[in-house]
């Protein structure tokens, strides 16, 4: 298995996905934890909308509409399975119960559920840390809720080249929050 600390030593960020409390329960409590090269769409965008009042010539109120989420996309890298937990025993085990060094499937699962049609789906939480150089402090943080797969995009494969399990990640999610707090 690879070790955590040499996730983020590489990266500098990681992503875990936990299951969405909700009337369908997952199948797989916590997907894993994930190290990127690059996160974007940690963003959000409030729709202002301008009102003019009849006799205030010297400006328009401004109320603020609805906010704008921005797909994340999570780009070049990989998630080892999940610790193990008194919940899910069998997290980041292979077959047996052993770890046997290969890839988590939990990802590519969760979104071939969704092409087969496989109903209800189910969502995830996130979590995306910032840790520092040495990888021992947190130093942002930022969460997202109920998140479903958009786009996956595995690498392309050269035996010359070292690549990751996943090229290219979309997830499409429901609120974003900066600070780990729920």
């Amino acid at each position: 298995m690879t070790d955590m600390g040499e996730l983020i030593q590489t990266f500098r960020f990681t992503v875990t996905l936990t299951a969405a409390k909700s009337s369908v329960p997952a199948s797989v409590p916590q997907l894993g934890i994930g190290a990127f090269a690059e996160c974007s769409g940690l963003e959000l965008e409030a729709d202002v909308q301008e009102y003019l009042e009849g006799g205030r010539n010297d400006g328009v109120v401004r109320r603020v509409g609805r906010v704008k989420l921005t797909p994340l996309v999570l780009k070049r890298g990989m998630f080892i399975p999940a610790p193990p937990t008194p919940d899910n025993p069998q997290a980041g085990a292979g077959p047996g119960g052993s770890d046997t060094g290969t890839a988590d499937s939990a990802l590519w699962d969760w979104l071939t559920g969704m092409v087969s049609g496989k109903l209800p789906i189910p969502r995830y939480n996130g979590l995306i840390q910032v840790w520092s150089p040495d990888g021992r402090r947190e130093v942002a943080s930022w969460t997202f809720w109920r998140g479903l797969p958009n786009q996956v995009s595995g690498p392309a494969l050269n035996a010359k080249t070292g690549e990751v399990a996943v090229e290219e990640l979309h997830i499409v999610h429901e609120g974003l929050r900066f600070g780990s707090s729920p």
